[in-house]
This record gives C-alpha cells, structure tokens and sequence, in this order.
C-alpha cells in the first residue's frame, strides 16, 4: 500500500521502552471517585444525582446539555458524598464542579441498556445513540464527543473510516497495549462504527515501531477484507489526525475543515474499544487504560483505571517514586500539560501521566533567535513561526492571524527543535486563545447589535402602527361628526 508524505515533523526520544513491554494491570478500585462534570469538549454535564443518594456502577450520573456535550457514569458502586469544586487536571490549577463517590467496596453493576446483539442489522441511529448514552469521547486526547463524529455520514460523503493507533507521542504505550491486548474488541468496535457511518473501508493506523500491535491487529482483521492494517511513518506528530489523513488516503484536508470533507472519519483505537463494549454489552466509559511512566517513577505501568481516580493512587500502584520529580505532566512531554499536584482525577482524556526526572527534562535559557529556520523546516502545518513568534512578542496578533497562527495544532515540534530554546508553541497558544476570545467578543457584539436594531425596527413599526391606529380612529370620528349635524 503506497503511504503518502507530510512535511516537518521531528525524532525525539521516544523511551517507550520503560512501558512497552508492560502488561496492563487494573488499578484497584480507589476508596472515592472524583468524577468532574466537564470531561469532553462542549457543554458542561448537567447532574442528576444529589449528596447521600446511593449510587450502582455504571449508572448515569450527569446528562449531556445538548448535542455537543457527553454523559458522564459511575466507575463503581457506593454514596455521593458531596458535590463540590475540586482542583481540576489541567495546567490552570482551577478547580472544577465534581461529584465525589465514596465506594461501598462491592463494586455492583446498575441496571445497563440492553446489548445490541447484531449492531449490523439495526438502523445506525440507534448505534449512534448507544455511544451517546454511554459517554464515549475522543481517547485519543481530543476529547471530542464520539457519537457527533459517527453522525457525520448524514451530512458528508464519506468513504473511509480511519483507525487511529499512532501513538507517536513519546513516553506513552497505552494504545500500544490495548491494541495487543484486545485487537479483537478494537477490530470488532471498528465495524461497529463503520457501519454506523456507512462506509465500506476501514483503515487502521500504527507506527512502524510497534510491530506486536500491528501483528494481532492483521491476525484479528484477517476475516474482514474492507479492514487494512497501516504501518506508518516513525515521526511526531504523524498522530494528527489531518495528517495521518494525508499519510494513509493522500487526501488533504483544508484549512479549517473536518476530515469527512475529503470523506473520511477518525477515531482512536481505545474509542473503538469503547465502542464494542457500549453496543455488544451496555457497558458505558467508566475506566480507561493509562501509561504511567517517566525516570522518576519505580515501577513503569500501564494501568487500566477507574475514571475519577486519583492521580497519586496511580502513582501509589506504581511502587512511588524513586526519586524526587522534576517535572509533572498529564499527557506526552510534547502536548502534555503540567500537573498542578498528584491530588487531581484521571479523566477520559488522561493518557498518560509522566513523572520526569532531573535528566530528562532540559532546562536552558531562552535566547534571542539567531534566524537558523529550524522551526519552519519541521513545521508539519507548513508554517513559519520564526515570523509568527516576531509578531505575537510585539503584541500584533491580527499579523499574525494573516500568517494563519490558527493552523496551529500546537504539537510543538517548532520549540522542540529550537537551539535558543524559545517557547514558540507558548506564544502560538497564547495568540489563539486571545484571539478566540476576540471572535468570541465579536460575534457576541454582532449578535447585540442585530438584536437592538431589529428591537429599534420593531419599536418603530409599533409606533407607525399606532399613529396610523390613531389617525384612523380621527378620520372615522371626523365623518361620524360630520354625519351628525347633516340636516
């Protein structure tokens, strides 16, 4: 099979070695759970549940608001013992809306929807409905609503269903093992969600540096000839999934644009997992696999976790530390975000937790930009952020937006690779988050203002409507008058 290129990217260290080889282990079940009511891109849960109400596995505790938002479940059975703000896993340190479960111990299932026995004879709405139910979202790290991206085939036409098992991060093997452990159920998920998309071909992604994973994906695939199975290039971020688009089908996606533009749909080798186990056993996402690794932590793992476990009791399971950390991080070194403490929950988008020893983190000062071209030579976005980063230190941001700052995605190759260690992916966030903000502000201005005219247009249709109410009624007075003194 031809594999297309993309330009850029960069080789780091990758140290999957410290987890590769790693058996998934399932993390005992934690004494609470803390399951935060935003855990997906769009709307905030809305909870159903109130302090002292008991509470089964799997059963709903927050409904989506809306279409673009995702059910939120209890990962054991127990109490609701408050619901409060806790410190939420993200760089920002805030805290966040989060429902606590105290587990009774017993960890006893709820009433569950009925399986779907053959998801392939139903209507693919009711496929589609399933996953939202149970509160599948992008595993991957996008955290995007997955039942939204399985609707798309009534809008686009599409082709191909695209199978992400990249994982080109560095440091993070927990797609690596769900894909040796349990390719049948990826395989089977797969077919789940094509059928529901209504395409025909499946393609199924993996970097060439994980040949076991590609093995038993082949070997559970072999009875299904629209299933291929893709090696593809050893580089970052060829994960992204407009990349790998391009890599796989050699079709480029726009600017701005979806993927099903060009007739394919992406989704993560653990969604399609938690796919299979939605529809074939009414099981909703309450617990994921997570890679737990980094030179300061004794015992290298990949866990399969409750969601809402904290992240020190993973730490815990992993014999602590062997050292002190020097930097924490939730995610990959790359895209990852810094930890504000241990005492944060694992979400659905928690892949991976690094606990980064003194030497493998590179501390230098940053120093003035000797103009080598590095950062636009392994740019996959086809960029410049040399010119980019010149224009956001000056505070010129709608120059840089004309330099398309928006295509960033923020993979942070650019700072990876630059000898004066600037942070140029700092300064590409920080630009499109002010000027999100701006749109924002913008269209919430223009939507004031259509508002207040269309409120002057009708104000002013009013007042023309009672002035001609009025004259009326003068007119008909004036002729009944005249009417009266007629001889």
């Amino acid at each position: 099979m031809k594999i297309f290129d993309i330009p850029g990217g960069v080789h780091p260290a990758y140290r999957k070695e410290l987890t590769a080889e790693e058996a998934i282990r399932v993390l005992p079940m934690p004494a609470r759970c803390y399951i935060p009511l935003q855990q997906h891109v769009g709307a905030m849960s809305v909870p159903i549940v109130a302090v002292g109400d008991r509470v089964a596995k799997g059963q709903v505790l927050c409904v989506r608001q809306g279409t673009m938002s995702a059910t939120q479940h209890a990962p054991t059975s127990g109490q609701i013992v408050a619901i409060e703000s806790v410190t939420a896993p993200h760089a920002s340190g805030l805290a966040q809306e989060t429902i606590v479960i105290e587990s009774d111990g017993e960890d006893e299932w709820g009433e569950l929807p009925e399986p779907i026995d053959d998801p392939f004879a139903v209507d693919p709405q009711r496929i589609i409905d399933r996953v939202a139910t149970s509160g599948i979202v992008g595993l991957g790290g996008a955290i995007f609503p997955s039942a939204i991206k399985l609707g798309m085939g009534k809008q686009y036409k599409l082709d191909t269903l695209l199978i992400n098992g990249a994982e080109c991060e560095p440091y993070l093997t927990c797609d690596d093992r769900v894909m040796r452990e349990h390719a049948d159920e990826i395989i089977d998920g797969a077919r789940i969600m094509a059928h529901a998309l209504g395409v025909g071909r499946i393609f199924i992604a993996v970097e060439q540096n994980k040949p076991q994973a590609i093995a038993r994906l082949e070997q559970a695939a072999r009875a299904w000839p629209s299933i291929s199975v893709v090696g593809v290039p050893i580089r970052y971020p060829v994960g992204y999934a407009q990349h790998l688009t391009k890599i796989v089908t050699g079709r480029e996606t726009p600017a701005e644009h979806r993927n099903a533009e060009v007739g394919v749909v992406t989704h993560n080798v653990a969604t399609a997992r938690a796919v299979h186990h939605a529809v074939r056993f009414g099981r909703p996402l309450i617990s994921r696999v997570v890679t737990v690794t980094g030179g300061a932590v004794r015992r290298p793992s990949n866990l399969e976790v409750p969601i809402g476990a904290l992240v020190s009791t993973l730490v815990a399971a992993c014999d602590g530390f062997s050292c002190e950390p020097k930097q924490l991080v939730l995610g990959g070194p790359m895209m990852g975000q810094p930890l504000p403490s241990l005492e944060v929950p694992v979400v659905k988008g928690t892949a991976g937790v690094l606990a980064l020893s003194a030497a493998e983190v590179v501390e230098a000062r940053e120093r003035p930009c000797i103009r080598c071209g590095s950062c636009v030579s392994v740019c996959p976005c086809g960029l410049s952020p040399v010119d980019m980063a010149a224009l956001i230190r000056k505070d010129k941001l709608d120059a840089a937006a004309k330099l398309f700052v928006g295509d960033c995605i923020g993979c942070g190759s650019c700072s990876w690779v630059c000898p004066s260690h600037i942070p140029l992916v700092q300064y590409f966030n920080y630009a499109n988050g002010v000027l999100a903000e701006q749109d924002r502000q913008r269209r919430k201005n223009d939507r004031t203002r259509t508002l207040a005219e269309s409120h002057a247009l009708r104000v002013e249709a009013l007042e023309k409507a009672k002035k001609e109410a009025r004259a009326g009624k003068a007119a008909a007075a004036e002729v009944a008058t005249s009417e009266a003194v007629s001889p």
